[in-house]
Order: structure tokens, then C-alpha cells, then sequence
């Protein structure tokens, strides 16, 4: 069973048929994709959407859709999974998030992710959650901070799937542990 959270503010949901069009349309927006390697294609951006329907549908978790309780049925995901690649702080479970950028400066990306986290703790019982960035990207990175998460420059890694001199191979990675303060149930 699909796991559905709600927040004050916003519902992490399953994904319907009518998401893939806003998904693909923020997957070709230059502005949401700044910080990933590049913009997708229709065909691309359909391909991921079923993906992660299909995982969210097998796991109960995943990559939920994002709706604002009163506004947008689709304001963007937020993600939790298995990294998907081989870095030395893998294996690790992460937290991400990706909105429309009409959605920006909201707090959305936050209020999404602190429930995916508390999720991640509560149900899933996990004792430690990662999130990461490039490390040129700041908006990201300051999300993680008011999460509570940590950072130690130590973890910062390159990412494996960007070739050497790319622009945002070098990332951050933050660490948030379910003994933490912010997310303890005590």
C-alpha cells in the first residue's frame, strides 16, 4: 500500500496519470534543472515518471507527488530512496526534493522533506538519512539546513555519474540520524 502523508500544508501522495504532464514540463524548465546535469525530453521525463510510479507502487515509498492542500495538485516530488549509485557513503538512504519553480520560497520543499524524513525514521525505522547537492547549489543546501541536517566537509564527494570537469560533479552531502533532536519521538 502506497504510503500518503499530509502535512499542515501539503499531501505526499501516489502519483495519477494526470502528473506526467507537469512533471515533464518541469523537467524542461532550465530553472528546476540548474543543478542536475541537464533538461529531459518528453520521452525521457515519461520514462522517469513511470519508473518511480512503478517503485512508489512496489515499495509503498518513494518519489511522492507533491500537492498543496487548497492550491496545486502537482506542485513537484519529494523523494525517498536508496542512493542509486556507488559513492563511499553509500550504501545510504536519501531525502530529496524537486518543485515547480512557481513553488519556490514557499517552504514546501522543507515541509515535504522534514515528513519524508519522520517517515523514514518512524516507519521505515531507518537510523540515518542523507541528503546531497552540488555544491554549488546553495538553495538546496539551505533547505538541508533548516531540516537540521549536518554537514561535514569530509563526505563531500564526486559524483560518479558527472565526468571529471563538470560544473557540478563536486556535491555536498548532509546527514540527518533519527537520534537527532529534530526527529527523535522522545
Amino acid at each position: 500500500m502506497n504510503a500518503i502523508i499530509e502535512t499542515a500544508r501539503l499531501i505526499l501522495r501516489p502519483w495519477r496519470d494526470a502528473d506526467v504532464d507537469e512533471w515533464v514540463a518541469m523537467s524542461a524548465d532550465p530553472r528546476v534543472m540548474e543543478f542536475f546535469a541537464s533538461t529531459q525530453e518528453r520521452a525521457d521525463a515519461e520514462t522517469a515518471a513511470a519508473v518511480m510510479r512503478e517503485r512508489m507502487d512496489r515499495n509503498g515509498f518513494g518519489w511522492w507527488a507533491l500537492d498543496v492542500k487548497g492550491g496545486a495538485s502537482f506542485a513537484g516530488v519529494i523523494a525517498l530512496q536508496d542512493v542509486p549509485f556507488e559513492a563511499p557513503f553509500t550504501p545510504a538512504f536519501e531525502v530529496g526534493w524537486r518543485l515547480a519553480h512557481e513553488h519556490w520560497g514557499r517552504g514546501y520543499a522543507t515541509e515535504g522533506a522534514r515528513a519524508a524524513l519522520e517517515f523514514a525514521f518512524a516507519e521505515l525505522q531507518h537510523e540515518e538519512v542523507v541528503a546531497m547537492t552540488a555544491a554549488v547549489n546553495l538553495r538546496s543546501q539551505m533547505v538541508m539546513r533548516r531540516l537540521g541536517m549536518t554537514h561535514d566537509e569530509t563526505d563531500d564527494f564526486d559524483h560518479p555519474r558527472l565526468a571529471p570537469g563538470h560544473r557540478l560533479r563536486r556535491h555536498v552531502l548532509y546527514r540527518a540520524s533519527r537520534h537527532d533532536r529534530a526527529f527523535s519521538s522522545s
